[in-house]
Formats: structure tokens, sequence, C-alpha cells
């Protein structure tokens, strides 16, 4: 890795699935071992097997000064385990905050007045470095301490910013919870398939290989997911007969928009 981060260590506090995902990506994109502390009494087998196989530290107190601090843990337990971080947050270190429902004030609180926070939404595809996290600082944050949250978020996938904390509440709706309902459409589409006759293991291939290669045709191509859904719709063929049911009235855009609200109100009220 590139610029501050490879000038100091790194302590990882909570080393689940996300955890472990941000441990791969940066041992892929060139991290030593050594600049990696792991604080979790507990972590998933794999992750375990990973830090064991790197020899990474699971030493908190290693670094007592490290470069940065990333928070992976639940939120439930935040109130236990962030103010114990007090000690190892200097002037120079940026912490980054994956957990779900802590603002940025609830962390200035909990850590010292001088901490430069960030606090990011990162969502279930960093498990294989093709996720995409929204982050948004604190004004202790400056541009050093950005550039090094941003290459540290960056190997688990793409990178957005913005200034109002507000929005992480939709962006938690659309992207955070986003992958269960594309998990969801296709158990639908291969139930769907199923009652119309298929066989339920070809209905399920059907449904998984029709919704991956569908997306990963979307993130190359340059066209909008509109236009390439004119461009597979014939007029008065199969495509268009389906799509007047899922595109009419009480139809996807309005489920749409009623789960996106249900979930967006439903971060706000999760706030701390």
């Amino acid at each position: 890795m590139s610029g501050r981060a490879s000038d100091g260590p790194v302590l990882l506090v909570g080393a689940g699935k996300m955890g472990g995902a941000l441990i791969a990506g940066w041992l892929k994109r060139g991290m030593k071992p050594e600049h990696i502390a792991v604080s979790d009494p507990a972590p998933p087998f794999e992750v375990a097997r990973l830090i064991a196989e790197k020899k990474i530290s699971r030493d908190p107190q290693k670094f007592p000064a490290p470069a940065a601090i990333v928070l992976a843990v639940k939120p439930q337990v935040a109130n236990e385990v962030v103010p114990l971080l007090k000690p190892q947050v200097k002037p120079n270190t940026v912490v980054i905050s994956i957990m779900a429902g802590r603002t940025l004030a609830w962390l200035a609180s909990a850590l010292p007045a001088y901490a430069a926070i960030v606090r990011a939404m990162p969502n279930l595809p960093a498990a294989i470095g093709r996720g995409i996290t929204v982050a948004v600082a604190n004004p202790r944050a400056d541009a050093v301490a950005r550039t090094f949250a941003d290459e540290l978020l960056l190997a688990v996938g793409e990178v957005e910013w913005v200034d109002d904390e507000a929005l992480l509440d939709p962006v938690t709706a659309v992207s955070g919870s986003g992958p269960a309902y594309v998990f969801l459409l296709a158990e639908a589409l291969a139930q769907a398939g199923e009652k119309a006759g298929l066989p339920a293991a070809l209905a399920a291939k059907l449904a998984r290989a029709t919704i991956a290669g569908s997306g990963e045709l979307l993130r190359q191509s340059e066209l909008s997911a509109a236009q390439l859904r004119e461009n597979v719709t014939s007029k008065g063929g199969t495509t268009a007969a389906a799509l007047e049911v899922l595109m009419g009235k009480d139809g996807l855009e309005s489920l749409f928009e009623r789960a996106i609200d249900a979930a967006t109100r439903r971060s706000k009220a999760l706030r701390s």
C-alpha cells in the first residue's frame, strides 16, 4: 500500500466477516501482516485461520499509537469497547467506524476531543472485494486522514464520500441492505420458475446465473440500467409482457420506494 497506510500500523477492533474481509483486502493490496493487530476474543474460524497463517498479532496493545483504528464490532458492544481505546487514539490517529447506527457525534463523545473520525457504511460484497462503501468524516479528519481512510476502505471495493451524515440512513437502506433484496429476487425468480414447471435445481441455477451475469453486464456497461432494460425488451414480446406486471401499479417501483423508506426510517431509529 502507498502513502500514509505504509507509515504506521492499523488496529482492527472486531474481526467478524467484514473485519476479515478488510484484513484480506489489506494483505492483497500489500500491507505487511506485522503492520496489523487484531482485537477480537472469538473471530470466525476462517478469519482466525487467516490471522494465524499470516502471523497477525492479536494483542491490541501491540501498537500504543496506531495510525488507524478500525471499529468493526457490533454496535451493541460499542459502549463497552470504544472508551477503552482512548489511550491509543493519538492526534495523528484516524478512527474509522463501520458500526451501524453509531453517529459521528456518539463516537466523538466516546473518544478524545481531537480524534479524527470517519464513519463508513460498507456492504456484503466487500467479502469478495466487490463492495461499495459510503463514508463521511468529522471536521477533525483532514485531507491526510481522509486519504488514509479511503485507502483502507478501498481494500474491499469502491468508496464514495458524502458531506452530510444524514445520507447514511438512505445509503444503509439502498446499498447496506441492498444485497438482501438481490438475494430475495433470486429466490423469488427461482420459485416462480419452479411453479412454471422447471425442475427446482434448474430454476435456481437459471435465477442465480441470470442475476449474476446481468449484474456484471450492468457493472461493465456505460449504459444506464433503464437503457439496458429497454435494449432487452422487444415490443410485444415475452419480456414486455412480464414488465407490464413488474412495472404496473403496485409493482417493483412502488414496492422499492416503500422498502427503502422502511429501511431508512429503521436506520434513523437505530441511531445512538
